[in-house]
C-alpha cells in the first residue's frame, strides 16, 4: 500500500505531471517529493507505475553550460571505443556485448 494517492491511467488531476511531462515543459521536480502515483494496467502482469509531481512547484531546467556539454561529449565518445580492439566503433557499444560487434562475433564476417 502506498502512502500517497494512486490514480488510474489518464485519470490524474490537473496540476500533476510525470517526470517526462515536466521535462517536456522545460521543468524539473526540483527536490519536491512525489505527491501521487499513476498506474497503467497490463494483462497478466503488474501495472506500470509512474510518479507524479506538482507542476506549480516545479523549477525550470538548468541550462547546459559549455563545461557540461564538453563532459557529455567526452563521455559519449568513451562509450564508442571498443575495450577489446581499441577502435572507435562508430556507434555506442552495447552493454550486453561489452565490445564492438566484430569483436563479439569474429566468425560472422
Amino acid at each position: 500500500m502506498s502512502a500517497f494517492p494512486v490514480y488510474r491511467w489518464r485519470l490524474a488531476p490537473e496540476g500533476l505531471a510525470t517526470f517526462r511531462q515536466l521535462r517536456a515543459m522545460g521543468l524539473r521536480p526540483g527536490g519536491q517529493p512525489v505527491v501521487a502515483q499513476l498506474e497503467r494496467p497490463r494483462r497478466r502482469r503488474e501495472p506500470l507505475v509512474a510518479y507524479l509531481y506538482r507542476v506549480d512547484t516545479a523549477k525550470p531546467v538548468r541550462p547546459m553550460t559549455p563545461a557540461k556539454r564538453a563532459a557529455l561529449e567526452r563521455a559519449n565518445a568513451a562509450r564508442r571505443v571498443c575495450p577489446e580492439c581499441g577502435q572507435d566503433a562508430g556507434y555506442r557499444i552495447p552493454v550486453s556485448l561489452g565490445m564492438c560487434t566484430p569483436c563479439a562475433y569474429p566468425d560472422a564476417a
